[in-house]
Order: C-alpha cells, then sequence, then structure tokens
C-alpha cells in the first residue's frame, strides 16, 4: 500500500481521467435520484419542464436539481481539455510526481467543487467558493500545459547552452 502512495514511482495520471469523468456525472445521477418520477429516461431534457410543474418537490429540492445539472455541464465542459493536458503531460515527459499531484488535485479540487455547487451553495454566500474551486481547477489543466511545454524547452535549453538541465521534478 505503500508504494501505491509514493507519487513519484506509479504514474496515476491516466486513472485520473475515467476517474474525473466518473465525479463529472455523479451531480446528474444525484439530479435524477431527487427527481424521482420528475425525470424521464426517454425524455431527459424534459426534466426541467416537469420541475416547475412538481408539486412534490421542495423549493430547495429543485434548486439542488438544476445545480447538479449545472455542475455536471461545466465538468463536460473542461474534461477534454483536462485530457488533453494529462496527454500533454505524459508525452512531454513530465515527471511522474509533479503529472501524479496536478491530477490527483484537479480530482480533488472536482470534488469541491461538485459539493459546493450542489450541496453547499444552499447558502448563497457560498457561491465565491464554487468559483474559486472553478479556477483552481482550471489553473490546474493550464499547468499541465504550462509545465508540458517546459519540460521538452528544458532539454533542449540544457544541450544549446552546455548548463546542466536542473530536474524540477521533485
Amino acid at each position: 500500500m505503500a508504494s501505491l502512495l509514493d507519487l513519484s514511482k506509479n504514474n496515476l495520471s491516466y486513472y485520473t481521467v475515467p476517474a474525473v469523468m466518473v465525479v463529472t456525472y455523479l451531480p446528474h445521477f444525484y439530479a435524477s435520484v431527487r427527481a424521482g418520477r420528475n425525470y424521464s429516461l426517454a425524455y431527459p431534457r424534459s426534466t426541467p419542464e416537469r420541475l416547475a410543474k412538481a408539486a412534490d418537490l421542495d423549493k430547495q429540492t429543485i434548486r439542488r436539481i438544476q445545480r447538479a445539472e449545472a455542475a455536471t455541464a461545466n465538468g463536460l465542459e473542461t474534461l477534454g481539455l483536462y485530457a488533453a493536458g494529462v496527454v500533454a503531460g505524459n508525452v512531454s515527459g513530465m515527471g511522474i510526481r509533479k503529472l501524479n499531484v496536478l491530477t490527483l488535485g484537479y480530482l480533488a479540487v472536482r470534488i469541491i467543487y461538485n459539493y459546493l455547487y450542489v450541496i453547499a451553495q444552499d447558502n448563497s454566500r457560498r457561491a465565491p467558493l464554487r468559483s474559486l474551486s472553478w479556477l483552481v481547477g482550471l489553473g490546474i489543466i493550464s499547468s499541465l500545459f504550462v509545465w508540458a511545454g517546459h519540460w521538452p524547452a528544458r532539454e533542449v535549453m540544457a544541450k544549446e547552452t552546455g548548463l546542466p538541465c536542473i530536474d524540477m521534478s521533485r
């Protein structure tokens, strides 16, 4: 078990892509279950109309369902970019530890984002926390691309200048 937790030896980054996908769809499943008979498998996009007419659900539940669907949509909007960043990091030869820290960090941020958006935002004063978690996630995705671009460049600079290449993967 200890070797699995050693972030510098096992490359976990590719495994986080399907994990992030599952985390992205969890709010949708939550919304489907909470909507109950107001959710139609035959016409799932009719759920907002059905919720507007629902007499069996309180306003807080309806708002949570709506926010859960919005959280899923947001996750789907960034999933492709995240997956591309993971591939870029791996192809560039970025250090395993750095890749693991960034990708596991993104997974954690998406879990926090979902909770803040769907549940904690019953109190609208918590909305800035949700926005902050989204920005952190976007920063992590950007970092994957920046570090992926930096990794090959440092090798070229070392060859051209004759200076030693500093290993920044630790």
